[in-house]
């Protein structure tokens, strides 16, 4: 069962990285992908789980998440990637882990850095070469976005709208093709770890506030400028970020 090694601050936006055990590819069917998003639509029902962005690849998956201080988040994690794994395991007849022990969560500043979150967690696939557009990927909250019927809608149109200034799924739709676009016009398709391996991104206040929010999980980590903002990095010993293999 995942364990979060992160305090989860109300009222922040979390990305959150979650492995399969050794990096296999338990969820290269498409059957499997979507038993996780099956299992994720029931937690946004159960625990209110704000959910803006989601990627379900091969061996694991992207999870975008506002906190709204309820312990939603935990609850969440632990009902999906438990019962995505009893079912995988009945399934096949297997024993064992499915989920590394435990899950990652950066805390994502709104504004620019949010953009930018969304527009990496949309190129995923593309980046893994698995399809040449994102929308082309179903199980990912950019291809919910582009269809006017789907089984599970598991996005939070209003608080999207919210954070990104638009109205409506038709804006809200164009404005993400936009920075999608013009990301792969301009190949900007590099594997970045501040996403994924980092308690925080933004600017230089809110990581700041995060490291000061964390308390005593957050004295030895240092705030630093990297790219277009600043990040707190996470300890190697505490999480060490392994090179991902092929995600398709």
């Amino acid at each position: 069962m995942p364990k979060a090694n992160r305090y989860f601050l109300p009222g922040h936006i979390w990305h959150i990285t979650h492995r399969c055990h050794k990096q296999e590819f338990l969820l290269k069917f498409a059957y499997d992908r979507r038993a996780w998003i099956r299992w994720l639509f029931e937690a946004k029902k159960r625990y209110s789980l704000c959910i803006l962005n989601y990627v379900a690849t091969s061996n694991h998956i992207h999870l975008l998440v506002k906190d709204r201080g309820d312990n939603e988040i935990p609850k969440s994690m632990q009902l999906v990637a438990g019962r995505v794994a009893q079912e995988f395991n009945q399934r096949k007849k297997r024993k064992g882990a499915f989920w590394e022990d435990r899950y990652h969560a950066t805390a994502i500043a709104s504004g620019d850095h949010f953009a930018r979150c969304l527009t990496y967690m949309d190129l995923n696939m593309v980046r893994a070469g698995a399809v040449e557009d994102p929308v082309d990927w179903p199980e990912s909250g950019y291809a919910e976005l582009s269809q006017t019927k789907q089984r599970y809608h598991l996005l939070d149109h209003q608080v999207l709208e919210e954070l990104l200034g638009v109205t409506g799924n038709s804006e809200m739709y164009s404005t993400r093709r936009g920075w999608v676009e013009e990301a792969m016009r301009r190949n900007l398709l590099e594997r970045d770890s501040c996403w994924s391996g980092s308690l925080a991104v933004g600017d230089e206040e809110f990581v700041a506030g995060v490291k000061t929010g964390l308390g005593i999980k957050g004295w030895h980590r240092t705030v630093t400028k990297e790219g277009q903002g600043f990040v707190l990095r996470e300890n190697e010993a505490d999480y060490a970020i392994l090179p991902l293999k092929c995600q398709f």
